[in-house]
């Protein structure tokens, strides 16, 4: 009876050892200070929450002091200027939840900034506790689409009173004076007070239809404004990551997340599942050589850190930009690095899904991941290398 029971546990002893060798064991090498994990929950405002989470950090750098931003004053603001130019463009702009590190950014620098605490916290003006734009923009976006694709010769102001109380009536005015902390602010002048210097920041990219060392608007949807980004070589682009995390900087990452390496465990790998199998030993080799694409998918989420990663390239990031493979679909927050037990380097990059996930809210992607998948991020510019800052003559 004892030999019976024997088999099944060596088995099922062997998949437990399987499976933990091939799960992540990461060593930080880097961790730089970042503020709590938020949930933007249902709303499109990665690009909000992920781009305040940057700045709170840089605050932290710069004065050691830990502020909440409100996510929502940035919405209310920056969602009546796209609809500005979504009218005046007649329809021709894409209206939508979605956004870029610039939006934030132009924001504070136009309007200013408040504390989380300043209005109404997200979800609390239709009864929920977290942001929930469902309703809200079932409601703005027909409004929108009436009056910049109205058939009248002229239209009228009053739109932009109409439209505000939508956005106050589901975000929550935003405050013209507040207190914080005994001091009375307005958002320019608390954001004034924030220690930063908001001239100090510029987004990156690269691409090889534009020139190397010059600004271009990068050619997506959410990137409404035409808001420029300057152009370096891919290796240099992740030159400049590597430079900020190791001078103590992090960056505001936005990018392409539909990846089949990017897994809701906490996990951005640029798996290869076109890989002849080189990178692969034995019986796995053999295995990998003869599947479908499909099958290399599945076999590589269970190969996890042993499973093949593509080498990336300019030239396949800028034929994955051509082609639509690589979008512009969330943002994010890098803050440090890590290495697995293979040696394979990863980034630490907070997310803003809530706490989910193996690592509780942060997720670690490779570098290869992060050089193939960036669409742009939003830097210091006393975090770029001499050298790069030379050529780009900022």
């Amino acid at each position: 009876m004892a030999a019976l029971v024997a088999a099944p546990t060596f088995a099922a002893d062997k998949k437990k050892k399987e499976e933990k060798s091939n799960k992540p064991v990461f060593t930080v090498v880097k961790q730089l200070p970042i503020t709590s994990i938020k949930n933007q929950n249902r709303s499109g405002t990665c690009w909000a929450y992920s781009t305040l989470s940057f700045f709170e950090s840089e605050i932290l750098k710069k004065t050691g002091k830990t502020y909440d931003l409100a996510e929502m004053f940035v919405c209310n603001k920056d969602y009546m200027e796209r609809a500005e130019v979504t009218v005046r463009m007649h329809g021709d702009c894409d209206f939508s939840q979605g956004g870029s590190a610039g939006d934030v950014l132009i924001t504070i620098k136009n309007h200013g900034i408040v504390p989380e605490d300043a209005m109404a916290k997200p979800g609390t003006m239709i009864g929920d506790s977290l942001a929930n734009f469902n309703e809200f923009f079932s409601v703005m976006t027909p409004y929108v689409k009436a009056v910049a694709e109205s058939k009248s010769k002229t239209i009228s102001t009053q739109w932009k009173p109409g439209l505000q109380g939508i956005l106050d009536a589901y975000l929550g005015k935003t405050p013209e004076t507040f207190t914080y902390e005994g001091r009375e602010y307005t958002p320019k002048t608390f954001a004034a007070s924030l220690g930063l210097d908001w001239n100090d920041y510029v987004s990156i990219t690269s691409y090889t239809h534009h020139p190397f060392y010059t600004s271009f608007a990068v050619e997506v949807q959410d990137n409404w404004r035409w808001d420029h980004s300057y152009n370096v070589p891919m290796d240099e682009m992740m030159r400049i990551i590597d430079n900020a995390l190791a001078n103590d900087y992090t960056i505001a990452w936005g990018g392409d997340v539909s990846d089949d390496g990017f897994t809701r465990q906490g996990l951005g790998i640029l798996y290869d599942l076109k890989a002849s199998g080189e990178s692969l030993t034995g019986s796995d080799q053999a295995k990998w050589l003869k599947l479908k694409p499909t099958e290399r998918k599945s076999l590589a989420e269970e190969l996890g850190v042993n499973a093949p990663e593509a080498k990336p390239t300019q030239e396949q990031r800028q034929k994955d930009f051509d082609n639509w493979e690589l979008t512009d679909d969330h943002g994010m927050h890098i803050y440090g690095l890590a290495k697995d037990q293979n040696g394979r380097e990863y980034y630490l990059v907070k997310n803003s899904w809530g706490e989910t996930g193996e690592y509780k809210g942060t997720w670690y992607m490779t570098k290869a991941f992060i050089a193939a998948r960036t669409m742009d991020f939003l830097v210091n510019k006393n975090a770029i290398p001499a050298d790069i800052r030379q050529k780009l003559g900022i």
